[in-house]
C-alpha cells in the first residue's frame, strides 16, 4: 500500500476552491478563497484564471459597502464538476483510497 502523498493533486485543489465559493452562497471574494482553500496567492490567481478559462466560475464587480469588490462565481459547470467530485471522493473512501 502506498503512502498519501502530503500534496493536493489539481482536481483536488479546484475541488477545494468551487466548495469554497458553493459554501458561501456562489460567490466569494479572493481573499477568503485564498484562505479557506489554502492557497498563495500567486497559486490562486493562477487556478482562477484557469478555471474561468474553463467555464467553472465567472468573475463578478459587486459592492462591499460602498467599495467595489470582485467576486467569484459559481457556474453550473462549476456546481456540477464539484458534486461529481464529491461522489467520486466518497466512492473512492469506501474502498480505502484517497482523492
Amino acid at each position: 500500500m502506498s503512502v498519501p502523498s502530503k500534496y493536493r493533486s489539481r482536481i483536488r485543489i479546484i475541488a477545494d476552491i468551487l466548495a469554497v465559493i458553493r459554501d458561501h452562497g456562489g460567490r466569494a471574494r479572493p481573499t477568503k478563497i485564498m484562505y479557506l482553500a489554502n492557497l498563495s496567492y500567486e497559486r490562486l490567481q493562477r487556478y482562477l484564471n484557469d478555471m474561468m478559462s474553463m467555464g467553472l466560475i465567472e468573475e463578478e464587480i459587486g459592492y462591499e459597502g460602498d467599495r467595489e469588490a470582485v467576486y467569484y462565481k459559481l457556474t453550473d459547470k462549476g456546481l456540477k464538476l464539484l458534486l461529481e467530485v464529491e461522489k467520486f471522493k466518497a466512492f473512492a473512501e469506501a474502498f480505502g483510497l484517497e482523492l
